[in-house]
C-alpha cells in the first residue's frame, strides 16, 4: 500500500491530468474530433500498411507517440485521461513513478514514423503528464512508403498522407506538365489510384480503334480533355458541390463517374452524363433535406 503522501500526490496528478482533458475537450467543442486520440486502425487504413516487422526494445521518444490500437476514445489526443474509470490504473502508475519503482516497457506499433500503443496507455499517459522525454518499449513495425511529421490531429496527419499521394501520382506520371492543372485534389486517401486506373481504361478503348498503341501520355490528356473536364463542367453548372461539404471538384468527379456507371449497367450505355449528374443531384439533395429535417426534430427534442 503507498505511503498517504504518495496516494495524496496520485490523486492530485490524476486530476489535474483529467482537468487537462475536460479543458482540452471545451477548447475543441465545435470540432471534437481535433481533440480525440488517433486511432491506430484509421491510420493503417490511411498509409495502406504492409508486413510486420517484430524490432525488439528500444527507446522511443515520448513525442513520437501519437495514438492508440484499442484505448483512443478514453484518453485525448495529448493522452491525458478522458474518464473517472481510468483513475485507479492511472494513479497505480502514477505511484510507481514517484516511487522509482521500475515498470515494465510497453508495447507500440510502428507507423510512417510514428507510434501507437498496443499495451501501456495508462503508463504513456502519466510520461506525457510528467513531461517525461522517453520510454522503453517493444515496438512491431508496420512497413509504409510514407513518413509522417508527429502530430496529435488526425486531420493534420491525413492532410500529409494526400500531399504524399498527390505529390507522387503527379511525379509519376507528369500531370501537371501535361495538363497544367495542378489542383487534382481529394479529401481522403487511394483516390489517386483510382484516377489511374480511369487513364488506364481510357487508354484501352481508345487502343482498340487503332493499331499503334498511343503513349501513355496521350492518353492521360485525353482523358483530362474529353471525360474529366467535362465531368467537371457539368458539376459545376448543376451547383452540386454546395450538398457535400469539405469535398472537392475531383471527389465529386469520383462520385459522379460511379453513378454513372451504375445507371448504365440499368438503363444502358445511352444514358447520358448530364441526366446522371441532374439524378444524382436529386437523389443527394433529398438526402440533405431529409438530413436537415432530421437535424432539426433532434435539437427540438433536446431543447425540451
Amino acid at each position: 500500500m503507498a505511503h498517504p503522501l504518495i496516494s495524496s500526490q496520485t490523486d492530485e496528478d490524476f486530476h489535474k491530468a483529467h482537468n487537462k482533458a475536460l479543458f482540452n475537450e471545451l477548447q475543441h467543442i465545435l470540432n471534437p474530433e481535433e481533440a480525440t486520440l488517433i486511432s491506430f486502425t484509421d491510420i493503417k487504413k490511411m498509409i495502406r500498411t504492409k508486413n510486420e516487422v517484430y524490432k525488439g526494445m528500444q527507446i522511443v521518444p515520448i513525442n513520437l507517440i501519437v495514438g492508440s490500437e484499442g484505448r483512443y476514445k478514453d484518453f485525448d489526443n495529448h493522452f491525458f485521461p478522458k474518464n473517472t474509470f481510468l483513475k485507479r490504473r492511472w494513479e497505480s502508475v502514477d505511484s510507481a513513478v514517484l516511487q522509482d519503482i521500475t515498470l515494465p516497457p510497453i508495447s507500440l506499433y510502428e507507423a510512417g514514423g510514428l507510434y501507437f500503443v498496443r499495451d501501456g496507455n495508462h503508463r504513456v499517459s502519466v510520461a506525457k503528464m510528467k513531461g517525461q522525454e522517453a520510454i522503453d518499449a517493444e515496438v512491431v513495425s508496420l512497413q509504409s512508403e510514407i513518413k509522417l511529421k508527429p502530430s496529435n490531429s488526425k486531420k493534420d496527419l491525413l492532410k500529409q498522407v494526400l500531399q504524399y499521394e498527390k505529390r507522387v501520382f503527379y511525379n509519376e506520371t507528369s500531370f501537371g506538365d501535361i495538363t497544367d492543372y495542378w489542383c487534382l485534389d481529394f479529401s481522403t486517401p487511394g483516390q489517386y489510384d483510382v484516377i489511374y486506373n480511369h487513364i488506364l481504361t481510357h487508354r484501352y478503348y481508345i487502343n482498340m480503334g487503332i493499331t499503334e498503341e498511343i503513349p501513355f501520355e496521350d492518353a492521360l490528356l485525353s482523358w483530362f480533355e474529353n471525360v474529366y473536364l467535362p465531368v467537371i463542367k457539368t458539376i459545376e453548372q448543376n451547383h452540386i458541390l454546395r450538398l457535400f461539404k469539405d469535398r472537392t471538384h475531383s471527389d465529386l468527379y469520383i462520385y459522379v463517374i460511379k453513378y454513372w456507371d451504375e445507371l448504365k449497367q440499368k438503363f444502358g450505355n445511352d444514358f447520358s452524363l448530364d441526366e446522371a449528374v441532374k439524378n444524382f443531384k436529386r437523389e443527394n439533395s433529398a438526402r440533405t433535406f431529409i438530413g436537415r429535417i432530421k437535424n432539426l426534430f433532434e435539437k427540438k427534442k433536446l431543447q425540451k
